[in-house]
């Protein structure tokens, strides 16, 4: 009897699935709006689901398959998407018209998940607003400068542990995501929580094993992770969590005592942690200096305060410092993996940047702040690096009242966008169309040369976002990068050898950015 039940709900599971599949795809194409129809279930992204490629080439194919249209159906898990393909469109979306797609599309219960939940990535409507005006000025230039020692640090940390290491003049075989896991956990350590940790000496501290855990899920983990992004409401509704107890309370514990400590002692240090504490007090503002960069990835209008902005908890800190964490530990760490990837199988390029390195050094002691902004072929490399492998695949929103989108194709009418509807604007694809970047799968950082990249049509360059949802940490990140690129080619020529991908492709078991194979490499100290 009890097997019979099953049977029967599963059937209906069955039929309910391939009913919303099909119902999904009519409802596109009664709207004129073209679709790849994909599997139930799985939808658009059955492949990466499972294994079989990385979910770029999911996205990619369906933005591939209409290229006369603005914008197209993608059917993620059992939602339909709006796929938008159009800058223009994107423009008005995530600018222009910010208001109606305000929210991310994810939907989290913050009592099961305060970490992610509760931080500026997935905070909604009104304290959004309200938190990313109060951090905003904790990511300007001036606040970033006073980072760039702390980045100094571990970098020469990480190269004198690799000339300790290496036997005779070249290193044997170096797994370089493994080493710069090492860097990203160090230098959120330092710049964020004041902690002073060296991970390629010692990887059993709490912060190195805990980013380790975070970066690798474990199958139950993976599990809710695809039930969160294929039924999130039910998600929500269960009190699924995505990470267990312990994190929450490392991460909570870690910012309570830093924070009672300061306080007590009347110790201040020019972190994330202080800035934090400087928000919380509402005593965080900008300063003139803070508009000395014409930083084209943020493109779009800043939030200004319409009111007093609400007073902060240590919760609400944590997840701040939480998401910090994890962005700077796994998405910014993955670009610095790729650049050296794409350096080592582009030697010309390498010793270009190398040349300019060397010129810096030799004229100026320390790299500084100011230093890193007048190197422009390193600008370059890194731009270039973050247009082929961006992490962000697309930037999701939740239409939350109707708008209407101008007509899928010429001769079509204008397309409703009913409230609920998710929307993702196209990032990697773009980055990767030969209308906008000519030979695409070629690494040339000319592009974003002063002559060139005047000429790049807006928004077609996107890796930290566009609008007032840009990435908050995009400065911190880009210094991040170009701080390590420059210690180790100043003490290092990277070189390719038989484990090194060449041409490089994107792992299929892993939704991050990631070379097939992993990225290995050879270093010749100089």
């Amino acid at each position: 009897m009890i097997a019979e039940i099953l049977v029967l709900l599963l059937t209906i599971l069955v039929v309910y699935l391939f009913y919303a599949h099909r119902k999904n795809i009519n409802e596109f194409r009664k709207n004129g709006v073209n679709v790849l129809p994909g599997v139930p279930l799985f939808g658009n992204a059955w492949r990466s689901v499972f294994q079989r490629r990385h979910i770029f080439y999911d996205f990619d194919e369906v933005y591939r398959a209409f290229p006369d249209d603005r914008y197209v159906g993608y059917i993620d898990g059992i939602s339909p998407v709006l796929l938008i393909r159009d800058p223009e469109v994107i423009k008005q979306i995530t600018t222009k018209d910010f208001d109606h797609f305000i929210n991310h599309t994810w939907i989290l219960n913050e009592d099961a998940n305060p970490l992610l939940a509760g931080s500026l990535l997935l905070m909604k409507d009104e304290k959004w607003r309200d938190m990313r005006i109060t951090l905003s000025p904790a990511f300007t230039g001036s606040k970033m400068k006073k980072m760039v020692p702390f980045m100094n640090t571990v970098a020469r940390n990480i190269v004198e542990y690799l000339r300790t290491n290496i036997d005779g003049d070249v290193s044997g075989e170096v797994d370089v995501l493994d080493l710069i896991s090492c860097y990203t956990n160090d230098v959120i350590a330092s710049s964020a929580f004041g902690l002073e940790v060296n991970s390629v000496a010692d990887k059993n501290n709490k912060f190195y094993t805990t980013g380790q855990r975070l970066s690798n899920l474990t199958f139950p983990e993976k599990i809710t992770l695809l039930m969160i992004t294929v039924l999130p409401s039910l998600t929500a509704k269960l009190d699924m969590k995505l990470f267990p107890e312990e994190i929450t309370n490392f991460f909570r514990d870690i910012l309570k005592s830093t924070i009672e400590y300061r306080e007590k002692n009347n110790v201040e240090r020019p972190d994330m942690i202080q800035l934090l504490m400087e928000a919380a007090k509402g005593t965080l503002i900008s300063s003139k200096e803070d508009n000395d960069i014409d930083f084209a990835n943020a493109e779009g209008v800043e939030l200004k305060p319409e009111k007093p902005i609400r007073k902060w908890t240590i919760n609400d800190l944590t997840a701040q410092a939480f998401i910090f964490f994890a962005a700077g530990f796994d998405t910014a760490g993955s670009a610095i993996v790729l650049a050296i990837h794409e350096l080592a199988i582009n030697p010309d390029i390498q010793q270009k940047l190398y040349e300019e390195i060397k010129q810096v050094s030799h004229d100026k002691r320390t790299l500084t702040y100011e230093v890193i902004q007048e190197m422009k072929y390193l600008d370059m490399v890194m731009n270039e690096t973050l247009r082929k492998w961006a992490s962000a695949l697309v930037l999701n929103c939740l239409c939350n009242k109707t708008y209407y989108l101008p007509p899928v194709r010429e001769g079509a009418k204008p397309y409703k966008v009913e409230k609920g509807t998710k929307v993702y604007n196209i990032v990697n694809s773009i980055h990767m169309d030969e209308k906008y970047y000519p030979d695409p799968e070629r690494f040339k950082p000319e592009r974003f040369s002063e002559e060139n990249k005047k000429h790049i049509k807006p928004f077609t360059f996107m890796p930290f976002g566009m609008g007032p949802r840009h990435c908050i940490g995009a400065r911190f990140a880009m210094l991040e990068l170009k701080v390590f690129l420059y210690h180790l080619l100043l003490n290092f020529e990277i070189l390719k050898y038989d484990k090194t991908t060449d041409p490089l492709r994107l792992t299929k078991s892993n939704f991050n950015m990631r070379a097939q194979g992993g990225t290995w490499v050879k270093l010749s100290k100089r």
